[in-house]
């Protein structure tokens, strides 16, 4: 086991949840947590252009290393080799762009990639023409829950997987988790074609980016297994994920316990016990020590690596594209914007809806 030690820096920091004067999750916190524990890092700067937000951040974690309001002159003196970006979606693609382009070895970003597809597949593509290893935090991937089923389904337990569902409130900040968990329980099975609607009729922004109100997203993936999310007004499928098999089906719910099945041969449900839940912060900091065994295991991809991000961030923006073309949108996506966006401001959709 290596001990090798990494430089590590983040940028973007804020107040956990809930705690006076939070504007987010303040995800820097467990991203920190997350890589102190693996007892791999030297925390070597923090940024943010909120100077007072950064020196709370050393205050609540007990901690001292250098300050920044410019993240540029950070990387620049300080030359990490992980660096987390903690940010509201809109500035993740700038901010990893230019942190591959610094040199840095390996990012840990928040979830969702980037609010447009143009530059998710920028952030991917700097990450590659840089040999970073660009991860994102879908982390419910390594809690237990996710995990026992993803065994069930590979050991056969309800037959030949045919069908996933999913329903949560918005199909951007929180559908990105719940679609990246569909692909995971599906082998990271490209998609063929979308096929989606959505309703924006009023404002709903969470952390800066747009979402929709209502949405349904069917997809086809290229083994043949099909997805559908439902997401806001009155989406309810009696749980939050449900996988159906050619002889049984298995569903993850929000409330403990948390998984069940029905397989060939029971009559009734099966509670399959875990100890953990669909939340936790444990989670985080498995992923952080994932992206530290990439680091020294070359060729190793994470388990939350950029390659797995992109391929549901397609499906979030061709459900986009599909609502505004009124039809299916056969993968691989073109247009680059977000069509969600662009029908708001040309007032197709939502509030201010262009009646003329």
């Amino acid at each position: 086991m290596s001990s090798e030690r990494y430089r590590y820096a983040i940028i973007g920091t804020g107040r956990p949840w809930k705690w006076e004067g939070a504007t987010g999750f303040g995800m820097a916190h467990p991203h920190w947590e997350g890589f102190r524990d693996t007892g791999r890092v030297d925390l070597v700067g923090i940024a943010d252009i909120r100077e007072e937000a950064a020196r709370q951040f050393l205050v609540d974690e007990h901690i001292d290393t250098t300050v920044y309001t410019d993240f540029r002159t950070m990387l620049a003196e300080q030359k990490p080799e992980i660096v987390s970006i903690c940010t509201w979606p809109h500035l993740h693609a700038e901010l990893t762009v230019a942190t591959a382009e610094a040199g840095v070895k390996a990012i840990h970003c928040e979830k969702p990639m980037a609010t447009t597809w143009g530059d998710a597949k920028r952030m991917k593509a700097a990450a590659e023409a840089n040999g970073t290893i660009l991860t994102f935090n879908h982390q419910r991937r390594f809690l237990e829950p996710f995990q026992r089923a993803r065994a069930e389904l590979t050991a056969g337990t309800i037959g030949e997987l045919k069908r996933m569902e999913a329903q949560c409130g918005d199909m951007f900040d929180w559908g990105t988790h719940w679609l990246d968990m569909l692909f995971f329980f599906n082998n990271e099975t490209p998609a063929e074609w979308v096929i989606g609607q959505i309703d924006s009729r009023t404002d709903n922004i969470v952390f800066g980016a747009t979402m929709e109100n209502q949405a349904i997203c069917h997809f086809k993936c290229r083994n043949g297994v099909r997805g559908l999310l439902i997401t806001g007004f009155e989406a309810d499928l009696g749980t939050a994920i449900r996988l159906i098999g050619t002889e049984g089906v298995l569903e993850i719910g929000w409330d403990n316990p948390s998984l069940r099945l029905r397989a060939k041969g029971d009559t009734d449900w099966r509670v399959i016990e875990t100890q953990e839940g669909i939340h936790g912060n444990i989670a985080i900091n498995r992923a952080c020590a994932d992206l530290i065994h990439a680091l020294d295991q070359p060729g190793y991809k994470p388990l939350l690596s950029v390659d797995h991000a992109i391929q549901h961030t397609e499906v979030i923006y061709a459900t986009y594209e599909s609502s505004r073309k009124r039809g299916r949108v056969d993968l691989p996506l073109e247009p680059e914007d977000s069509a969600l966006i662009a029908m708001l401001e040309a007032g197709e959709i939502g509030p201010r809806l262009n009646r003329d």
